[in-house]
């Protein structure tokens, strides 16, 4: 086969692989051309669990609705089962989805193929609504340090409700060719909001708000369920999550046994018994139990301490991704129905996606991401000044918050090659352009401020940021603009455009906000531009553009496509 059928043989979908056998009525794995043909039926029921449901096999269907088979003239099923009919056909079709989400989501998240089987809690308006396909995604995935199941005993606080011990906002960019899973400590200290939370009689529970509190007791704690945390983070970061999943210790244990282990890799000898996990430096493959230790061990790694922990999952988690999207598994019909198994008994999702359809669909948009642009970044943080011996930690103001808007304005962690039409490029190129030449000094900008969409007082606040510190002292509060933006503008004549460059390096303007136009007349009757804060204003003297912005130099994270050992 030429290079270019090889490449269109890799580019199918292995979801698009399972058919459905009109003269069989079997489900069978087609591969590429250049793979060998050899059937291999679709399962038709799980794998033995002493939980889990069978999953039916698929029923024979006919080639076309018109026309019976042969053998079968005049036959019709019943309703019934052509719906269940097409349940399999989601399930056999769907599953591959599922994976990627699992792959997308990291080793503490796994899918469900059957509707029964999917426990869900309200959000209790906490969240955006639900992701959409054509918007950036933000899904809050929480992994709770509560006892369930058998084996469990010697993990996690005997008799707790659990916490939010582990914590990742995985934001998922609008173009789909980036991602940021972004870890908070569990003991940043945080104020934890009131929480309006959904009762089993119909009613509506305010749990009051906690300051100066741990964030992992946003969980579990005075009754607070999974939508108090999605709470907590919106108060931390300016993100409102979409959706959330929550997984308890045996998701870690379940997934890595399906897809038969992970590798992981020391860079020196361990042996935690508070985790259990006792291994030589260098490569191991894990599962189960020994996943699970992997992960929880803290004690033996860096500093001792959960941001050690955090590293480590982070290493754990990119390599479950890569096993989890390998063709090894995507391709493996048993490790298919180990997977969905192993989804049975752990995840718990919001209300918005309480079904298999939506799963799919949230699966099938978080496939689209390459592995090589995922980053996997802890919140930056620093030890709590207000404690003698520390045991918490506290947010770097400045990095954390420039973190915060780089996942709020969609800007991406790595950089990523994209293919653009040459028309587009030079849109692009005419675009940044304007932010070429020379510049005024501030003192010779003339400018007048409008508020077209900011907080009430924005205009005046940017006005005597520009008068005070910025050096612009010819500049003007014109009041409230004809209408909001949802971006700050900045209007200029062509013989301003020295006026605009000096004001857009001020501001951290974009090209793209700078808009050539016309001047208008000032209370001195002199010609001047116009600013319009928009939307996006953050404050007075903070920078406008965050697409422009760069991780902190000193940001924990690392990429999915990549193996580092733990010390």
């Amino acid at each position: 086969m030429d290079a270019q059928g090889r490449g269109r043989a890799e580019d199918v979908d292995p979801a698009d692989q399972w058919v459905l056998n009109p003269d069989t009525g079997d489900y069978e794995l087609r591969l590429p051309p250049s793979a060998p043909q050899s059937p291999i039926p679709a399962p038709r029921r799980a794998s033995p669990a002493p939980t889990a449901p069978e999953v039916p096999a698929p029923r024979r269907r006919r080639a076309t609705p018109e026309e019976p088979p042969p053998g079968r003239r005049g036959r019709r099923r019943p309703a019934k089962k052509k719906s269940r009919g097409k349940k399999i056909l989601l399930w056999t079709g769907g599953t591959m989805a599922f994976v990627i989400l699992a792959a997308g989501t990291g080793g503490y998240l796994y899918l469900q193929h059957l509707n029964d089987n999917i426990e869900s809690l309200p959000d209790d308006g906490a969240s955006t609504g639900g992701f959409q396909k054509d918007q950036a995604i933000n899904i809050l995935l929480i992994g709770t340090d509560k006892r369930t199941g058998s084996g469990n005993d010697g993990y996690g606080d005997k008799g707790s409700a659990g916490h939010a011990d582990t914590t990742i906002l995985l934001h998922v960019s609008k173009d789909r060719s980036n991602a940021t899973a972004l870890s908070i400590p569990r003991d940043l200290i945080v104020d934890v909001p009131d929480c309006p939370t959904a009762q089993e009689d119909g009613s509506t529970k305010v749990i009051p708000g906690s300051t100066g509190v741990r964030f992992n007791t946003s969980l579990g704690q005075s009754g607070r369920t999974p939508s108090c945390t999605m709470r907590t983070v919106t108060e931390l970061t300016g993100v409102k999550p979409d959706n959330f999943m929550v997984a308890d210790f045996n998701a870690v244990k379940t997934l890595t046994s399906a897809v038969g282990g992970v590798e992981v890799c020391l860079a020196k000898d361990i042996n935690d018994p508070d985790s259990h996990l006792n291994l030589p430096a260098g490569k191991h493959t894990v599962e189960g139990e020994e996943a699970l230790a992997f992960v929880r061990t803290r004690h033996s790694v860096g500093f001792g301490g959960d941001l050690s922990r955090i590293e480590i999952q982070q290493q754990f988690l990119s390599s479950l991704m890569r096993k989890l999207k390998s063709n090894d598994t995507l391709t493996s019909p048993t490790k298919m129905v180990k997977l969905a198994e192993a989804g049975t008994e752990a995840l718990t999702v919001d209300a918005k996606l309480d079904s298999i359809g939506k799963l799919k669909d949230l699966g099938l948009e978080l496939g689209k991401l390459n592995t090589k642009n995922l980053t996997f970044a802890t919140v930056p943080v620093k030890d709590n000044p207000a404690e003698k011996t520390p045991v918490t930690v506290v947010l770097k103001d400045g990095p954390a918050q420039q973190v915060f808007d780089m996942v709020k304005n969609d800007v991406s962690f790595t950089e990523v090659k994209k293919k653009e039409k040459q028309k587009q490029k030079k849109e692009d190129a005419a675009v940044a352009a304007r932010l070429e030449g020379e510049k005024s000094e501030p003192g010779e900008v003339r400018v007048r401020v409008m508020n077209g969409g900011a907080p009430t007082g924005s205009a005046q606040e940017e006005l005597a940021y520009l008068q005070t510190q910025a050096g612009v002292s010819k500049s003007e509060n014109a009041g409230n603009a004809p209408a909001d933006l949802a971006k700050t503008t900045l209007e200029y004549a062509p013989d301003q455009a020295d006026q605009a460059r000096a004001l857009a390096e001020i501001l951290g303007l974009s090209g793209a906000a700078m808009k050539p136009g016309e001047s208008v007349t000032n209370s001195q009757g002199l010609p001047t531009m116009t600013l319009t804060l928009g939307k996006d204003f953050k404050g007075a003297g903070v920078k406008l553009d965050a697409t422009s912005a760069k991780a902190p130099e000193d940001l924990q994270k690392s990429t999915a496509d990549k193996v580092e050992c733990a010390k």
